[in-house]
């Protein structure tokens, strides 16, 4: 019977580990404007999380545009860099297979301000009162 390598737990912390990792190498290579890429370039590119597969082979990289720069034409720029970010994502990652990266705009701040302005609502906020 084969001995499998990680617990499920194991295997969930493993592949949070992997994916910090690699926000942190997306994060660096993008800070130091390693992309050469006008758009790319120009644009302080937050990479604010990256999901992995449970079998590490595909990564969704969620990344916000700082500054106002237009969401979409910065994954779009993103997308049409990807086989270098995967490049220098796999040396510097140093794994048996390095995930196949995908890019999406974080909607998340928006989501938040969504919800921060339901809470801020008058009607929410009756309810939510002190109750003596």
């Amino acid at each position: 019977m084969a001995k499998q390598p990680f617990s499920a737990e194991q295997h969930s912390v493993r592949v949070l580990k992997v994916g910090e990792r690699v926000r942190h190498i997306l994060s660096e290579l993008l800070a130091r404007q390693e992309v050469h890429d006008e758009v790319v370039s120009a644009s302080n590119i937050s990479v604010t999380e990256v999901r992995l597969t449970p079998d590490l082979r595909h990564a969704t990289a969620y990344v916000k545009p700082l500054l106002g720069a237009d969401d979409d034409d910065v994954v779009r720029a993103l997308r049409q860099n990807t086989a270098f970010l995967q490049r220098e994502v796999a040396k510097r990652l140093g794994l048996k297979f390095a995930p196949k990266l995908k890019f999406r705009k974080d909607e998340s701040f928006g989501e938040a301000d969504r919800i921060e302005a339901l809470l801020n609502d008058p009607k929410v906020a009756r309810d939510l009162g002190d109750d003596d």
